[in-house]
């Protein structure tokens, strides 16, 4: 899928609505600008709710830590 936007004089792009009805996206959503090279990579910020229980199940014995560092 190949959508374009324009920058305004406001510095504000639209999301075409191909990419928001595939993404899911709705309005309010809090997003993070990542540089990517020439580009910039849009990603969306997760609630803290989406998170909740991400980490379940794991240890802190077997990391790696600094002092396995050469």
């Amino acid at each position: 899928m190949s959508e374009t936007a324009t920058l305004s004089t406001k510095f504000q792009i639209s999301i075409p609505k191909a990419i928001r009805s595939a993404q899911h996206w709705e309005a309010g959503l809090t997003f993070a600008f990542i540089p990517k090279g020439t580009g910039v990579l849009l990603v969306p910020v997760p609630k803290r709710d989406a998170l909740k229980g991400l980490a379940r199940g794991a240890k802190a014995s077997n990391y790696r830590d600094r002092a396995d560092r050469f």
